[in-house]
């Protein structure tokens, strides 16, 4: 198999698709691929290691898109990238594309086959090539929102633990999965009033026992989402409906009962956001206020610490690169009921309903490609 990992251009991506010790496994069984001049310079792997670890060095960017059959990526390709795309091709990476249409259109019009990480299940009913990000955003989301918190960068000047004699902050999260278990985590290790919401009460019977009640578990409604909201510090919003668009939870309306300078992160703005006045940022300008709520809504938090990041995302993914290698699309996904979740697109046809049902679209089985 031909395998190709472009650099990621998206704004202050610094992640990489594949390590040196990726390529060295593909390499050991007879595939050959082409890493983009410097692609892994910004996570710390040098185009030294990927050479020595068996990968051709390409400069030539035209090349490395014309003769790849397999193209490897962290984040969804840009426009310039999607006009490179073309029938016979296989794209891997992250997708998200219920919340672009643009994108799934460029994607249809492509004729590529396209599979999405983050549509990928496993047996236990979760998504484990979501997961590595999902803790790493989790967790960098209070990060973020302690950042956000202070005076200078408009936040009400509120230290998250605390000093003797001072109370901490509340810390609110919505949704109580992978990513608000790590946001919790981490709140909880700073020193905050820890919340989480949930519509599921076996899950807040999990945290409840985890964090032994040192974590408010409240089940989410209307009434409790509101409650709680115009009481926090930091609201993180870490609510997921796989491969469709995340439900806004917290109107307009709402801002107008929290503290002034208080703070909404939004790890849901991948999937469009969860709040109504989300709107994605860059890790250049990551946040934006609105009546006097700062926002921090950045797309691609994860690409802030890459080396973390892409080693992380690798350990998840190589399994699946090292099928799609072996055995092609058609072959790898035939044997894996979990892996044929990932199908988002192919031939200029929707394989994922939730993806065709946010564009109204119609939706093709894709069990019926693998013949």
């Amino acid at each position: 198999m031909k395998i190709a990992v472009p650099k990621e251009i998206k704004n202050h991506e610094y992640r990489v698709a594949l390590t040196p010790s990726v390529v060295r496994e593909l390499a050991a069984r007879g595939h050959t691929v082409a890493v983009q001049a410097s692609a892994g310079e910004g996570a710390g792997f040098p185009d030294a290691e990927y050479a020595a670890a068996g990968a051709r060095i390409e400069q030539d960017l035209d090349a490395l898109w014309d003769n790849a059959e397999l193209i490897v990526k962290v984040k969804e390709p840009q426009p310039e990238e999607v006009k490179r795309l073309k029938p016979g091709h296989t794209l891997f990476t992250y997708l998200h594309l219920a919340a672009e249409e643009s994108l799934t259109r460029g994607l249809m019009d492509s004729e590529a086959t396209c599979i999405a990480y983050e549509t990928i299940t496993d047996d236990q009913g979760g998504l484990p090539l979501l997961a590595p990000m999902s803790r790493v955003a989790g967790r960098m989301a209070i990060q973020a929102g302690a950042h956000s918190l202070e005076k200078a960068q408009g936040g009400a000047g509120i230290l998250i633990p605390g000093v003797p004699g001072v109370a901490p902050a509340k810390v609110t999260v919505i949704g109580g999965g992978v990513v608000g278990e790590n946001a919790a985590r981490m709140a909880l290790g700073l020193g905050a009033e820890v919340t989480v919401l949930d519509k599921s009460l076996a899950r807040l019977e999990v945290l409840d026992h985890r964090y032994q009640g040192r974590l408010n578990t409240v089940y989410s409604t209307a009434d409790a989402l509101e409650t709680a909201v115009r009481e926090s510090d930091i609201v993180v919003g870490a609510v997921l409906v796989p491969g469709a668009q995340a439900p806004k939870l917290i109107t307009r309306d709402m801002l107008a009962d929290m503290r002034p300078g208080s703070v909404l992160v939004d790890v849901a703005i991948d999937q469009g956001g969860c709040f109504e006045t989300s709107r994605a940022t860059t890790h250049a300008d990551p946040t934006y206020v609105v009546d006097g709520v700062v926002h921090y809504c950045v797309a691609n938090m994860p690409g802030a610490v890459a080396r973390t990041s892409t080693q992380a995302l690798t350990n998840a993914t190589l399994p699946f690169v090292l099928a799609l290698a072996d055995k092609g699309w058609q072959g790898a996904l035939a044997e894996d009921p979990h892996f044929l979740e990932g199908l988002n697109v192919h031939a200029g046809r929707i394989t994922h309903p939730a993806v065709a049902k946010a564009f109204a679209l119609e939706a093709v089985d894709p069990r019926t490609l693998l013949s």
